[in-house]
């Protein structure tokens, strides 16, 4: 994009992948070349931050933020493989006697000492993962119950037919969010924790798949049907 395109997002709201606006573009930061290093962003909460360019994704009127925690993950489902494999191959050459013993160590030790590290960054992605879960798990409970009370309080006749179909629909759609977010990091941390523990599987074939999963949207499942019964039956019938 044109610099001119990219400073019409100023002002412009910010959603994240799931619909939701979490805040808005505030400016940018650009090379001495003229080229877009950072992109400033005023949070919902007032937290104002510089966020790299590939946090954000600009398409059409649309400004999106990418979740950080699946940046990461799906570079390290790359990264981790890729070395693991690197030094198979190395120790076979070396079976086979093709390179000298002592390059051979060094090698193996810059791709031990790299592979640590990946796996140190890897297993704080599955302990994000694991906290995101557990606040979508939160949203999620909290969301039910506040269904379930518009249901009650729709039922007795203290909230009208209009407002019930507008507070009911506003709980459904961000039931939804919730669930595709909890689903999405789900998905994240099961998929890390598969190549920390090293399956035997075809590496390749699985960081694949996660690309192309995290990369599309997940199918919304339905939310759960709440149903309540109007009478209690009386003792003895």
């Amino acid at each position: 994009m044109s610099n001119s395109n990219l400073f019409l997002y100023i002002g412009k709201p910010i959603k994240n992948e799931y619909g939701r606006i979490i805040g808005k573009v505030a400016s940018f930061a650009l090379t001495p070349s003229g080229k877009f290093d950072a992109v400033f962003v005023e949070f919902g909460d007032g937290e104002f931050t510089k966020q790299p360019m590939e946090n954000l994704k600009f398409n059409g009127a649309e400004v999106t933020f990418i979740s950080k925690i699946k940046n990461q993950a799906c570079l390290l489902c790359d990264q981790i493989p890729l070395i693991w494999r690197k030094d198979q191959a190395l120790k076979e050459l070396n079976d086979k006697r093709k390179i000298a013993p002592e390059l051979y160590q060094e090698l193996h030790n810059s791709f031990t000492n790299v592979l640590t590290q990946l796996k140190k960054d890897a297993q704080i992605i599955v302990e994000e993962s694991a906290i995101e879960i557990e606040r979508c798990q939160e949203e999620i409970s909290s969301l039910s119950w506040a269904i379930a009370n518009l249901e009650i309080e729709h039922e007795i006749g203290k909230v009208d037919e209009e407002n019930y179909k507008i507070a009911f629909a506003l709980l459904q759609e961000t039931l939804k969010r919730a669930t595709s977010e909890k689903t999405d990091f789900e998905l994240t941390k099961s998929k890390v924790s598969s190549v920390l523990l090293g399956d035997s599987q075809d590496v390749t074939q699985k960081t694949k798949t996660y690309a192309e999963q995290v990369s599309v949207a997940p199918k919304l499942p339905e939310p759960p049907m709440v149903v309540y019964v109007k009478e209690i039956a009386k003792a003895g019938t």
